[in-house]
């Protein structure tokens, strides 16, 4: 049972009452870098490749067309873009190579075998994982810190959009090895539904940004890696890879045949040198559908049954002076919709991702008052309030969007003219 409650925090979906708001903001001046990063052999995008201004904290990551947009002070005319995505070889790409056309970086892809290496991988993965562990006080921010972060959550019934929420949030970061949980601050929050997708009653994502939180492994093993269930899962070694020219372990993972209650596979990205988790990539392995289901599906309405299809999460961590932070995260929920007397189902996806796009020194530790900090129970779109200032972000780095939100974002804005007008 303590195994489902940990999960459970992992995302939740529920109907609710369907309702609209309004928004407004200030742009603020920046620079944007726009462009595309691509495979170097095929030209295919490479989606949620890393892009971060050397030696500052700005940082953001490419989309599902492999595209970005980089905000930066448009008084810096020196510097260099550090491009990175696993298992290829890093790029550096000076700010002057950046003009008003978007730029295409293509990178090659880069494997490294055990013996080119001076570095001789531990014998047993699973010793690996839990060193890596037990290493995170010497390895991770041991400092609390105020990060900057972009958050979206998009509901699609089928291929189709239905919601689309986003914001600008405060992280006050406790450090790898406190207790204490980090807390949030809404700081921008916009969002637009087409209610006439979500059957008359929405469809929501409970728990917002601290979702996206939560999959920051390192800081709360407890909803993957726990001490407690870590041994009911088999480790193992994959191929070999390289992040930012070191070599990284791959380390695959399932449960234990012996285990039948719904557990987590995929894949451990560890550096070989000091044995840090730089990413873990890991979905849910759906062996009971009903005990998945109530994992997951928080309130519905008696008449329908959900049944999830697949449950898919992802951080990646960037290093900065010796010490790594939570950098990037995201999650795919996927759910069969059954509603009673009618003839064909419903398919859903949920997904969400944040991504840290700048962060400082918070050496008070000072966290915001209970009353102005996000509950872990919030709704975005019920907090969120539309789209009537676009342009809020500002100097904000934010994950582009698909074009197919883009243009529903327009359709939005037309909308609102339109009612403005009358």
């Amino acid at each position: 049972m303590k195994r489902l409650m940990t999960l459970i925090m992992l995302g939740c979906l529920a109907w609710y009452p369907a309702r609209s708001q309004e928004a407004s903001g200030e742009p603020q001046d920046y620079r944007a870098l726009q462009g595309v990063v691509v495979d170097s052999q095929n030209g295919d995008p490479l989606v949620f490749a890393s892009l971060a201004l050397e030696g500052q904290n700005l940082t953001t990551v490419t989309n599902a067309e492999g595209e970005f947009l980089l905000k930066v002070p448009p008084d810096l005319e020196e510097g260099r873009i550090v491009v990175t995505y696993l298992g290829y070889r890093s790029r550096q790409i000076p700010l002057s190579a950046f003009g008003r056309e978007p730029l295409e970086i293509s990178l090659s892809v880069s494997v490294t075998s055990l013996p080119e290496v001076n570095v001789a991988a531990p014998a047993d993965a699973t010793q690996l994982v839990k060193d890596a562990l037990r290493k995170k006080g010497e390895n991770y921010l041991d400092k609390p810190v105020k990060m900057t972060a972009f958050y979206r959550e998009t509901i699609k019934k089928r291929r189709r959009n239905a919601s689309l929420a986003e914001a600008v949030v405060q992280i006050y970061k406790a450090p790898y090895t406190s207790d204490r949980q980090d807390a949030v601050e809404l700081y921008k929050a916009r969002k637009s539904t087409d209610y006439s997708r979500l059957d008359t009653v929405a469809l929501k994502l409970q728990g917002g940004p601290f979702n996206a939180l939560f999959v920051d492994v390192m800081k709360y093993p407890d909803y993957l890696l726990s001490a407690e269930y870590i041994d009911d899962y088999q480790f193992f070694y994959e191929r070999n890879t390289t992040v930012d020219d070191r070599l990284v372990y791959v380390i695959g993972f399932r449960q234990r045949e012996s285990i039948l209650e719904p557990m987590f596979r995929g894949r451990l990205y560890i550096d070989a040198e000091r044995k840090v988790l730089t990413s873990a990539i890991y979905s849910l392995n759906i062996t009971d559908e009903a005990m998945a289901s109530r994992m997951f599906v928080r309130r519905k309405p008696a008449n329908v049954q959900v049944t999830p299809t697949q449950i898919s999460y992802r951080v990646d961590y960037r290093e900065q002076d010796g010490r790594w932070y939570y950098s990037y995260s995201n999650a795919l929920l996927e759910f069969k919709v059954d509603w009673d007397r009618r003839l064909f189902n419903s398919v859903y996806s949920l997904s969400l991702e944040m991504a840290v796009t700048d962060w400082e020194p918070n050496p008070d530790g000072i966290v915001p008052r209970l009353r102005d900090r996000v509950k872990s129970s919030i709704i975005l779109s019920d907090a969120a309030e539309g789209f009537s200032d676009p342009d809020f972000w500002g100097e904000y780095n934010i994950i582009e969007p698909d074009k197919s939100i883009e243009s529903a974002i327009r359709k939005i804005q037309r909308q609102l003219r339109r009612e403005d007008r009358r």
